[in-house]
């Protein structure tokens, strides 16, 4: 019986693990951070209009709309090179496989055939 990648057990490289160790620093870093600037701060937009809201609000807001910024000038050109791509699969020719040979010399030396994708 095969179990799907996802639920095969598997064991953590060193790197791995660091990777992880990583991860919660950085984690840890960004909440101490987020409650040492809870203090409310004032943002002054068209006249006499203003917003009060938390410091790391503000600057989570920030950095949200200049991931969503950088993302909508990435996809023209995310588009562009997929489209790219199906054209030239298309005028590509795919070579004719022939049938494979059920007396390969592999097979015939008892050699257990082999899986595809190497599962």
């Amino acid at each position: 019986m095969h179990l799907p990648l996802f639920f095969r057990p598997r064991n953590p490289t060193p790197m791995q693990a660091l990777a992880w160790i990583v991860r919660i620093a950085v984690v840890l870093v960004l909440v101490w951070f987020a409650s040492r600037n809870s203090q409310p701060v004032t943002l002054h937009g068209l006249p006499e209009q203003s917003w009060q809201a938390p410091l790391v609000f503000i600057v989570l807001v920030a950095f949200v709309t200049g991931v969503v910024i950088g993302l909508l000038a990435w996809l023209p050109t995310v588009v562009r090179q997929r489209r790219e791509v199906g054209r030239l699969r298309k005028s590509v020719p795919v070579p004719a496989v022939a049938p494979a040979d059920p007396g390969t010399p592999a097979e015939a030396a008892g050699a257990a055939p082999r899986e595809p994708h190497g599962l």
